[in-house]
C-alpha cells in the first residue's frame, strides 16, 4: 500500500481506499508519489485526515479484572483513540473502565452499551453512555455492531460474546488469558492486535 501526502489518498495497486466507505475502487491518484505504510500506519494516515468512517471496534473482558488485564486494556483503548478509532463496550467496571479510561485519555469518546435501564450505572469514563435495559442479551448488540472484538481476559460473559462475534463473522482477537475458542487468534500485544484491526478495515489481511 502507498500513501499519497499531497493528496492525502491510500492506493493498492490501481485502487484507492474510500475512508467512507471502507472499501477499494478503482482510481486514477496521478503522477504524485507516494510512500510504502503498513496497514498501521495507512489507519494513522487516515485518521488525521478526519474522514475515517468509525465503525466501532469493541472491547471485552471481565468486570472482576486483574491489574494486568487492565493494564492491556487502558493500552489497548488509549492506542485506539490515537489511530482514529470508535470503541464500544458494556460500559461498566475492569477490563471496561479501563479501556475507556485510555480511549477518553488519548481523545477518543467511548460508548458503553449498558445491560442497565439508567445511564447513571456507566464507569465514569464512558462518554457516550446508552442504557439497554436487556441485560446479558445486550452482548449480542455488541458483537453484531463491532467491526472487530478484542477479548482481554474474561469468563462466561466475554466467552459468549466472543462466540458470538464469530456467528456474525467478526474478527475476534484474543489478549492476555482470554477464553479459547477455536477461530479466535491469539495474539501477543497491543500492537499485534492494531496491526490485525488495520488490516480488516483495509481488507488487507
Amino acid at each position: 500500500m502507498m500513501w499519497h501526502p499531497a493528496t492525502q489518498v491510500l492506493t493498492k495497486d490501481d485502487q484507492a481506499f474510500d475512508p467512507a466507505t471502507l472499501s477499494w475502487a478503482v482510481q486514477s491518484v496521478g503522477p504524485e508519489a507516494g510512500e510504502p505504510v503498513t496497514p498501521g500506519e495507512a489507519l494513522r494516515r487516515l485518521a488525521e485526515t478526519h474522514r475515517l468512517r468509525r465503525v466501532p471496534i469493541g472491547i471485552i473482558g471481565p468486570r472482576e479484572a486483574t491489574a494486568e488485564q487492565c493494564r492491556i486494556a487502558e493500552a489497548m483503548g488509549l492506542e485506539l483513540a490515537r489511530h482514529g478509532l470508535q470503541m464500544l463496550c458494556g460500559g461498566k467496571s475492569g477490563v471496561m473502565e479501563a479501556a475507556c479510561r485510555g480511549h477518553a485519555r488519548g481523545g477518543g469518546l467511548p460508548i458503553g452499551l449498558l445491560p442497565d435501564e439508567e445511564w447513571h450505572a456507566a464507569n465514569p469514563h464512558v462518554a457516550i453512555p446508552i442504557a439497554t435495559g436487556i441485560g446479558p442479551a445486550r452482548n449480542a448488540i455488541i458483537a453484531r455492531a463491532c467491526l472487530v472484538l478484542v477479548a482481554i481476559g474474561g469468563g462466561v460473559g466475554t466467552l459468549s460474546e466472543m462466540a458470538l462475534g464469530l456467528q456474525f463473522s467478526r474478527l475476534v482477537l484474543a489478549l492476555a488469558d482470554a477464553p479459547h475458542i477455536d477461530g479466535v487468534a491469539r495474539l501477543a500485544s497491543v500492537d499485534e492486535v492494531l496491526e490485525r484491526i488495520a488490516g480488516r478495515i483495509l481488507s488487507a489481511v
